[in-house]
């Protein structure tokens, strides 16, 4: 009884040498724990859900160099047309910094309903 705890000391320590049974051993043991564990014991750990910028804004660049923009709908409050290119110019700026919209375009569905703007911005 007494070898029997001389290994498991010496597995717990970590006493024995590269190349030994011993030493084999604990290393199968400690791979199988790490792949075989997540199976097994549940870590409550799940991905972080992305949470997309609240005016859901993507940038993406054009061949000539401008920056589009595309504005989701609920962003603006639709009214006069300068009313829209402050309102866009308001969500866009603190994304990319001093710009001045060139033109922009409502992207509408199927009915006509606007979905989206669609904005043409250079840099300052």
């Amino acid at each position: 009884m007494n070898a029997v705890w001389r290994t498991i000391r010496g597995y717990i320590l970590w006493q024995y040498e590269r190349g030994t049974l011993h030493y084999d051993i604990m290393v199968t043991l400690i791979i199988l724990f790490v792949l075989f564990s997540p199976k097994v014991i549940n870590f409550n750990d799940k991905p972080i859900a992305r949470n997309p910028h609240p005016t859901d804004v993507v940038v993406t660049a054009d061949p000539e160099g401008h920056l589009v923009y595309q504005v989701e709908a609920s962003a603006i409050s639709p009214a006069s047309e300068v009313s829209v290119r402050e309102q866009l110019l308001h969500i866009i700026e603190p994304i990319s910094g001093a710009v001045s919209i060139v033109s922009y375009d409502p992207i509408v569905d199927g009915k006509g309903h606007v979905q989206g703007y669609k904005v043409l911005a250079k840099r300052d």
